[in-house]
């Protein structure tokens, strides 16, 4: 059985703050410590290596318990990380406050428990931690017991059981969102975009739910913002751009409205900018995307967004942004110089990033070499993608990256192996319904240009070509292709013998 390689990327995902707090942990302990033996030596292996680890330390008698001394140590850092972060998450900090009023509780101090019920509370309410409203609802109702037997009487306790009931239907409210954004999004992360009239009504049966058609159903921020998330993603996937900016702008205003809320939702918060980025790229607003760069990049470096998971998050959505938007307005050159960023972020976050941002990375980096005219480069990315399919992730851009591939062999002149591929993505794009043409178009056409070897001849095809993609373009849908690779410039720069770039730049001029 192939070793696990969890205790190394534990290891390697703590800061230098963090590992310095394990150790003076561990300073304080008494007795043998080898677990810091192997977590020095795992601390140095850039890639684990059991066999390595077992060969250093043949000497040691722990060795011989290697798996057990792997749990021990794993646990004795998760045991540091919760000290170290108990104070920095509010969730965190409302367990500790619910572990003391346990405390006190046992200790017979009711009126210090009361203090710090109430204190506590007062966080839940801000943050509106509805889990830990309730049990903090619980512990009142609880200490109210020992105050009446006490003769105290003035809380009422029908205003805590309303109190109660208020936080439960909150809570139930929420949830019931979140079982809506898990169905919306499922769709979303498989294609990308609604490809057929099947997905087409399962996102009109989503936005027609009474929570999200009507009005004044989100009973707390944290609902709002999700409600009016869920809004932008059923618009997005099905290309309503106009929609989904207005959904998507007031998600954004509702949690900057209340910071504290947005600091805890910060994935949330992180994800509404990028898709506010993506939508106003995808409808060449290229200012306004811009700017929405330009957010997401001032989030760096500030204290809620400084864990670990907010700063892949952040690395991700900036430079996938900006490749984006150079390569939509056909600056590839700039997409070029942000290659070297892309790669050392790739290299120091390494797993952590997610298999759809690590395809959109490689997508978009094979077609800024691609619009620079280094095709062989292009090819050694789109490669990547191909070679990588997943069954259940984003097969829009697996469709499109055999659509590129044809087009980066056909630049090659590789005709022998473009009719050859010709047929393997024909079967590929004719496996998933789809209820748009220019796919078939484009193949019919791509067939054609690879068995003419004059250049005239191709240019008549691409004539012809350009022809039937303009008027089939007239269709909303069918623009979707222009989201992956600007087919309409490409026949543009084959009829006018301009560069691809510079095609781009001309319809996009063209457009204003």
């Amino acid at each position: 059985m192939k070793p696990s390689t969890e205790l190394h990327s534990l290891i390697k995902s703590l800061t230098k703050s963090e590992k310095r707090f394990f150790k003076l942990n561990s300073s304080l302990q008494s007795g043998d410590k080898n677990y810091l033996k192997i977590f020095d030596f795992v601390e140095k292996q850039k890639k684990y290596n059991e066999e390595e680890l077992k060969e250093h330390f043949k000497a040691e008698t722990f060795i011989k318990h290697l798996p057990s001394e792997k749990n021990h140590l794993y646990r004795l850092i998760l045991k540091s990380l919760r000290a170290y972060y108990s104070d920095q998450s509010v969730s965190s900090q409302l367990k500790q406050e619910i572990k003391n009023i346990d405390i006190l509780n046992r200790k017979a101090l009711y009126k210090e428990c009361s203090k710090f019920v109430k204190r506590a509370k007062q966080l839940a309410e801000e943050y509106e931690k509805f889990y830990y409203w309730f049990e903090l609802i619980n512990w009142e109702k609880r200490l109210l017991e020992e105050a009446y037997e006490s003769g105290i009487f003035t809380i009422n306790l029908d205003d805590l059981i309303n109190e109660e009931q208020g936080v439960v239907d909150k809570l139930r409210n929420l949830a019931e969102y979140h079982v809506l954004y898990s169905r919306i999004n499922y769709i979303f992360r498989s294609g990308g975009f609604t490809r057929n009239e099947q997905e087409r009504e399962v996102v009109n049966e989503i936005e027609d739910y009474h929570l999200i058609k009507g009005k004044n159903t989100a009973l707390s921020t944290r609902a709002t913002t999700i409600c009016y998330y869920i809004k932008g993603v059923c618009s997005a996937s099905k290309r309503d751009y106009e929609s989904a900016l207005i959904f998507f702008r007031k998600a954004k205003s509702v949690m900057e409205r209340k910071s504290k809320i947005r600091d805890d939702l910060q994935q949330r918060y992180i994800a509404t900018l990028n898709f506010l980025m993506l939508c106003y790229i995808d409808t060449y607003d290229f200012k306004n995307a811009e700017s929405i760069v330009s957010e997401i990049k001032a989030l760096k470096g500030k204290k809620a967004f400084s864990a670990l998971d907010s700063k892949v998050r952040l690395f991700t959505a900036t430079l996938i942004g900006e490749l984006s938007l150079n390569n939509r307005k056909g600056q590839f050159e700039r997409s070029i110089e942000l290659v070297p960023d892309v790669e050392s972020g790739l290299e120091l976050y390494e797993e952590k990033i997610n298999k759809e941002k690590q395809l959109l990375f490689t997508y978009n980096m094979a077609y800024a070499y691609f619009g620079i005219g280094d095709y062989r480069t292009a090819l050694r990315y789109i490669n990547e993608v191909l070679n990588d399919n997943e069954k259940q992730l984003r097969q829009d851009i697996y469709s499109f990256a055999r659509i590129f591939n044809l087009i980066i062999h056909f630049e090659l002149q590789n005709m022998d192996f473009l009719e050859y591929d010709l047929k393997s993505a024909a079967r590929y794009l004719n496996k998933y319904d789809k209820d748009y043409q220019v796919e078939k178009l484009f193949i019919t056409h791509i067939k054609l240009l690879s068995r003419e070897e004059e250049i005239d001849a191709q240019k008549a095809i691409f004539v012809k070509f350009n022809e039937k993609l303009k008027e089939l373009l007239k269709i909303d849908r069918e623009n979707v292709i222009l989201e992956y690779f600007d087919i309409l410039a490409w026949t543009n720069s084959k009829m006018d013998e301009m560069s691809f770039a510079e095609a781009i730049q001309k319809r996009i001029t063209a457009k204003k």
